[in-house]
């Protein structure tokens, strides 16, 4: 998979040595600029032929598994480095609504809503390249589907932060991640600003679309245009400066009707979580999409870094891994704050279960539980069983340092620990954890139907490495069985790398659960440009290719807003 999840595939990373969009002085082309630089890029070689899936038993798996590792030490080039480090550029146009070309395959006349996604679009400012391209501005890409077609649109979210190294034409701020301001520690000493850099999530509530980044509030955005609003309150709701979650999760219905549930985080030697939930849809009730339906607050003792989380009708779980953060490096302008975080050898994390409002257990305070070694990026979901709260998770070995004097060109994957995901048992009444391991295959973002979201699911979908064990970047997307450990597996290797896949349920096919699409972006090594590609949920058969005419580094979150029926045409 990508270096450990979030930090490696993208730290490995730094200035493309032949990038096919050269940056305009100004940054931005404009979108007149854009038709140019698509006859360019459509007259690339073309895309790299595709595998069929593969179904791969679970009781085979292990025997894959140690055949892999073999091969792999004879033939450690496992892929092509040079590929993959591509990817990692500057974004340096905008389109508006560009029709796109149906390189393979149709797509569906059913399939009707759009795909927004959220990730870093810039990476590089006066000749300086990021430390880490998770320090890059956040650009929003949105792909409309509908008849069988489609457009692309994409605009940076113009933060202030943005706006003002624009117009200077240098950095001006410094990275969480490691980016530094030219001139030495001096010129980063006891500079604590914090860019909001709005790059990691983009999701729809009510009638704004919130680029989200976890150490600020939200931008709002004009869900059609992408035309940027500015910071928001979300009507008040937020006070100036509160870190909002990047990482929200849908509630389908548990308490009536469909909400957004979310969090904010203020750490330090305690930890505070604040969850809200929102109204995602009007209501009988006059209750507004958008609207603050139930919050609570509570404290816990320690530092906490809280990127994810999962729900269940009655429960918020929350993983604190057993970090330490020293700041001392962040004041004397020597690190970037997350390369402060180290993880606490020998040390468990532990799970908080926060009952929420409107539950049974709403007036119960939180449980703690004991969790297993290691470290916890993502979740694919959770969900009640008896006396326990059961949740499946992407576990890692330990978390990853990210050294300043690192070159991440250079980054062995074999050093770093994989991705695994893991079931956890969590037994109310003993306090008690039971781990099992699901996939020895290396995997990231994983989702399950909407619909299953706090609900016992039959069915995951995720990124995973191209080998059957060991860690590489994130070339093929697997089904994964859940009762079974079957795998049906599409990849997009030897010169493909996959990013989030986002599952779209099929409106007209009876509400099975594997019953939709799977839509995932590709960075296509062969042609130096962004593949979007549409899997069948079912078989994991490719269904259709578009090929994109720009080239958008690996990005990080997304999601699907379906068309409403009442938009539809007959």
């Amino acid at each position: 998979m990508d270096p450990v999840l979030f930090f490696c595939d993208a730290m490995t990373s730094t200035a493309p040595s032949s990038p096919v969009q050269a940056t305009s002085a100004s940054g931005v082309a404009t979108a007149s600029q854009s038709a140019s630089q698509s006859a360019s890029q459509s007259a690339a070689p073309p895309a790299a032929p595709t595998v069929p899936p593969t179904v791969v038993p679970a009781a085979r798996e292990a025997a894959a598994a140690t055949a892999a590792t073999a091969t792999s030490t004879a033939s450690p080039d496992r892929f092509e480095r040079a590929d993959w480090v591509s990817a990692y550029r500057n974004v340096s146009v905008e389109l508006d609504d560009l029709p796109l070309t149906v390189a393979r395959g149709e797509i569906s006349a059913a399939l009707r809503g759009t795909l927004y996604r959220n990730g870093p679009g810039r990476l590089e400012r006066g000749g300086v390249w990021f430390h880490h391209p998770f320090d890059g501005d956040g650009m929003i890409a949105a792909i409309r589907f509908a008849d069988g077609r489609a457009t692309l649109r994409n605009r940076f979210v113009r933060t202030e932060g943005w706006l003002a190294e624009e117009k200077a034409g240098k950095l001006l701020y410094r990275g969480v991640f490691g980016t530094q301001k030219p001139g030495g520690p001096l010129a980063n000493v006891f500079d604590l600003r914090l860019k909001n850099i709005a790059n990691t999530h983009v999701v729809r509530l009510g009638d704004d679309l919130l680029a989200l980044w976890e150490a600020a509030g939200p931008h709002a955005l004009d869900p059609e245009s992408l035309a940027t609003r500015g910071l928001t309150t979300l009507n008040g709701v937020l006070k100036p400066g509160e870190a909002f979650s990047a990482h929200p999760r849908f509630d389908p219905g548990h308490h009536g009707q469909p909400r957004l549930v979310t969090f904010c985080l203020k750490t330090g030697p305690s930890s505070t979580i604040r969850l809200l939930e929102f109204a995602c849809e009007d209501g009988p009730d006059g209750v507004k999409a958008g609207q603050l339906l139930a919050e609570r607050r509570d404290s816990f003792r320690g530092f906490a870094f809280l990127h994810d989380f999962a729900i269940t009708p009655n429960w918020a779980v929350f993983l604190q891994n057993a970090l330490d953060f020293n700041p001392l490096p962040y004041v004397l302008g020597q690190k970037g704050a997350a390369q402060c975080l180290k993880s606490r050898t020998g040390a468990h994390g532990q799970f908080w279960l926060v009952p929420r409002p409107g539950s049974p257990m709403a007036g119960q305070p939180p449980r703690l539980v004991p969790a297993p070694e290691g470290f916890v990026f993502h979740h694919l979901n959770a969900w009640e069983e008896d006396e326990a709260v059961v949740v499946e998770s992407i576990h890692y070995a330990d978390f990853p340092s990210v050294g300043p004097e690192d070159d991440f060109r250079d980054t062995d994957f074999d050093a770093i620990p994989e991705g695994l995901i893991k079931r956890c048992r969590i037994d109310l009444e003993r306090g008690t954890v039971e781990t099992t391991l699901l996939s020895e295959r290396c995997c990231e973002f994983a989702m399950v139907h909407p619909a299953r979201q706090g609900l016992e699911a039959r069915y995951g979908w995720m990124a995973v490495a191209q080998r059957p064990q060991g860690n590489d970047p994130l070339q093929a997307i697997a089904k994964l069985d859940l009762k079974t450990g079957e795998q049906r597996v599409w990849s997009a290797a030897p010169r493909g790398f996959v990013s989030e896949p986002i599952f779209v349920p099929d409106p007209e096919a009876g509400g099975a659960e594997d019953a939709g699409w799977v839509l995932v972006p590709v960075w296509n090594g062969a042609r130096c440009a962004s593949d979007l590609v549409i899997l069948c949920a079912r078989t994991m058969a490719e269904l259709a290719v578009l090929e994109l005419p720009l080239a958008i580094p690996h990005g990080l979150h997304g999601s699907f807003v379906a068309q409403p029926h009442s938009q539809r045409q007959a």
